[in-house]
């Protein structure tokens, strides 16, 4: 067997192929990269056979739809993924042989309603229904996202075996693949939680998505067979939890404020409350503080430098527990300002 990643960035594109029948399988391509991978296949003397998305991605355009026209290749997702180009849909326990391997497939929704993983010998390519080691997995924020799903789909990996590989469709932070058992030792999003308390921990951690990522996902849901049919930022980490962000955020230290002292300067004219949840959770039962302003973190940066706030007034981040408040807060000072 011939098993390799071809990428060179955070997207992770592997082929699978057979030596004997030189029959190939390219698991998540990334439309820029088609020549590479047409190339790699004809230095290799490759035919493809299969070509499979493990989900709708909303990062890169996927180049499902053009190897299909340029190969005659069948096209594998989901059987509810919105592609029409699709040419072979697949569900929960279906087996496809391909390339000499039986690839076994387990619906794994949560990041996305349509997501997939696979398993083939020791290989278990999660897509982003699991990242690697604290990448976590992919975030639950996007459009189809589901965080209560995710749990469940988390609850099939009790009865894999430890020993398979995991091979992730991203990685940001040059993590190696790792047997599912660290995975499930040292990967936060596996930490043993109630659905209700993984719910939790997924809203406290949301960012809302990047605007630019609903355009990639209506080009992928088109089968765009164009490279420039979506601006996408290059080397962003966006599916990721927290992945809109600068890693050096992460070192910056913020400053906390006690709710008697919040209430003494609500009366205050040079103080400046925003509120970064989402707009539907103003009026849940936590309620909202009278006069502050909402920006949903996702949206946070885009807002506020419209906004006529200076850079020197004291500002105020506030939602539902303190921890999108508190990222709010890094990237505010990260991008001046001062209080």
């Amino acid at each position: 067997m011939i098993f390799k990643q071809l990428n060179d960035d955070a997207c992770k594109t592997y082929v699978i192929a057979n030596e004997k029948t030189k029959e190939a399988v390219l698991i998540d391509p990334v439309i820029i990269y088609q020549d590479k991978y047409t190339d790699f296949l004809n230095d290799n003397g490759l035919k493809l056979t299969h070509v499979i998305d493990t989900h709708t991605h909303a990062d890169h355009i996927s180049a499902g739809s053009s190897l299909v026209e340029s190969t005659g290749c069948e096209y594998v997702m989901f059987e509810k993924a919105p592609a029409k180009c699709v040419t072979l849909r697949v569900s929960e326990g279906d087996i496809l042989e391909a390339a000499g391997q039986k690839f076994k497939f387990l619906h794994t929704p949560g990041h996305t309603r349509d997501s997939l993983s696979m398993i083939t010998d020791n290989l278990f390519f999660t897509g982003d229904f699991l990242f690697l080691d604290d990448g976590g997995a992919g975030r639950d924020d996007l459009p189809g996202g589901d965080p209560a799903a995710h749990w469940d789909s988390f609850q099939k990996l009790n009865d894999l075996p430890d020993e398979l590989i995991v091979y992730p469709a991203h990685d940001y932070r040059d993590r190696k693949p790792t047997k599912l058992r660290k995975q499930k030792i040292e990967n936060p999003h596996l930490k043993a939680r109630t659905k209700n308390e993984f719910v939790a921990y997924i809203e406290d951690l949301k960012l809302g998505p990047a605007d630019w990522m609903a355009d990639v996902l209506k080009a992928n849901y088109s089968c765009s067979t164009d490279p420039d049919a979506a601006y996408i930022p290059k080397d962003s980490p966006a599916c990721e939890v927290m992945g809109t962000l600068d890693p050096a955020l992460e070192n910056i230290s913020v400053n906390y404020i006690s709710f008697s002292k919040l209430a003494d300067k609500l009366s205050e004219d040079n103080t400046t409350i925003i509120d970064v949840r989402e707009a539907y959770e103003l009026n849940d039962e936590l309620g909202h503080i009278k006069g502050a302003l909402n920006m949903p973190m996702g949206h946070l940066m885009a807002k506020i430098h419209k906004s006529d706030i200076r850079k020197d007034a004291d500002i105020v981040l506030v939602c539902r527990s303190g921890a999108r408040a508190e990222t709010a807060a890094r990237e505010l000072i990260n991008d001046g300002y001062l209080n």
